[in-house]
């Protein structure tokens, strides 16, 4: 039973902090537990000790991401011993994987609640304030439903949509799968029912999410697949631009490729993580395709689809991996030049096939090739943008720059952040820009004459 030392007011009881870690997915899992939760009269606030209800929406992919967590749930202690009727919960991945562990570690948490429970939030935090802590709520079958609130997102002209949850590749290294399930596909028409709400509201922009979005369809009758998917939503009017992620390789068939040269809203842009460029690297990853067929899969799809920009992910130092496998890394960031790529050092994850390998490479050699990977990523990103100096780029503007104030900040349909001056009431609309100046990650420019 809660302490009775502190006297809440309900509207005290219903605040909550909410922070996130991770992916896109976990992004849209906070929005809409935070929908659900405004709903049921929480208020959202900016300081954890401003808050009765404490949240963080936790990611496993690497292990970096769990320590962080740690360390912030460390840091409750304090508060905690002071005030025992703050409600101290973890979500998400880390706490599928982990489950009751976390209350051994950190006692004081209060709730771990998993990938398929995030929509029994209220309730949750309810039995804890009614009879106690040490929920654990990590069902396994659980289906994934919930009832979107529209008007909470964090940006009034985007939105993300999940297509799909879960993953059927088991690739060596990833947790994914064992903390999110098997793939589940929703219907288009649920789909299509969702992101026309979601334009009723002022969205202009959606992202289709799904741990492996190339694999959209399965379950579903009529052999449906993301081509079908993207294609229903080429109607929606005033939809403006439509993007997807993320991308499986060896799941990327070339007939989406074609719908997607079709379609005048699906934006010019994919990722999707090549891991590595040595074929001896990919088969311990379990990935299911070689370097050449990535090649050729981008190849095919630069051919079909003008300015396509293609960003990507890469692991270094994977177990096994020698100096002569990152060489074919780095040779595919050379002749393939991503506009942009996530690069990881390997941390094994326990429950995983690759944690069963020796983790052979040292950590100071890891982070070596991190930092060749990230520099080299760095020149190519520029020598690339610098093509677009004194050309006019559409930019769906989001609003005000957050590094310049007095700025506005729009993307590209390549996804390339565009800063340029403006005024607020440009926010939503598409505009063009002439590109002035570049670095590696943004462009800067000003509106087009006409």
């Amino acid at each position: 039973m809660m302490s009775s030392s502190h006297f809440f007011t309900d509207r005290e009881y219903k605040t909550v902090f909410f922070e996130t870690f991770g992916c896109q997915m976990n992004k849209l899992d906070a929005e809409l537990s935070l929908g659900l939760l405004q709903e049921d009269g929480y208020r959202i606030v900016d300081k954890v000790e401003d808050a009765y209800v404490v949240l963080f929406n936790t990611c496993s992919v690497r292990q970096h991401a769990e320590d962080k967590v740690y360390s912030h749930l460390g840091a409750l202690k304090t508060l905690k011993k002071k005030h025992p009727e703050v409600i101290i919960g973890v979500l998400g991945c880390m706490a599928q994987k982990d489950g009751k562990a976390i209350f051994k570690r950190m006692p004081h948490v209060d709730l771990v609640c998993g990938t398929r429970m995030f929509s029994r939030l209220p309730e949750l935090i309810l039995t804890i304030r009614n009879h106690g802590s040490h929920v654990l709520a990590v069902d396994e079958d659980q289906v994934v439903s919930v009832k979107r609130v529209a008007a909470y997102r964090p940006n009034a002209y985007q939105a993300f949509v999940t297509v799909m949850r879960g993953c059927d590749n088991f690739c060596s290294y990833c947790i994914v799968p064992y903390v999110r399930g098997r793939e589940i596909s929703r219907t288009i028409s649920d789909i299509k029912e969702e992101v026309q709400s979601l334009v009723s509201n002022g969205c202009k922009e959606i992202t289709l999410l799904g741990q492996n979005i190339n694999s959209y369809g399965k379950g579903l009758p009529g052999n449906v697949n993301l081509g079908d998917l993207l294609s229903a939503l080429e109607d929606v009017d005033a939809l403006d631009r439509v993007r997807f992620v993320t991308s499986h390789p060896a799941d990327m068939s070339r007939d989406i490729i074609r719908t997607i040269s079709r379609l005048k809203k699906v934006c010019e842009h994919i990722h999707m993580p090549a891991q590595s460029g040595s074929d001896r690297v990919l088969g311990l990853m379990r990935r299911g395709y070689t370097s050449g067929y990535y090649r050729e899969l981008i190849s095919f799809a630069r051919e079909h689809i003008p300015h396509l920009a293609v960003a990507s992910d890469f692991i270094v130092g994977f177990p096994g991996e020698t100096e002569e496998d990152f060489q074919e890394t780095v040779q595919m960031m050379e002749d393939i030049r991503f506009q942009n790529c996530f690069i990881f050092k390997y941390s094994p994850r326990t429950g995983t096939k690759a944690a069963e390998l020796i983790d052979d490479v040292a950590d100071e050699v890891k982070r070596e090739r991190n930092l060749k990977l990230l520099e080299l990523q760095k020149r190519i990103s520029l020598e690339e943008n610098k093509k677009v100096l004194d050309k006019k780029v559409q930019v769906l503007v989001e609003g005000g720059s957050k590094s310049d104030p007095g700025k506005l900040s729009g993307r590209t349909r390549q996804n390339h952040i565009v800063i340029f001056r403006g005024t607020p009431d440009l926010a939503g609309k598409l505009v063009n820009i002439t590109i002035q100046e570049v670095t590696d990650l943004t462009l800067f420019g000003k509106l087009a004459k006409g």
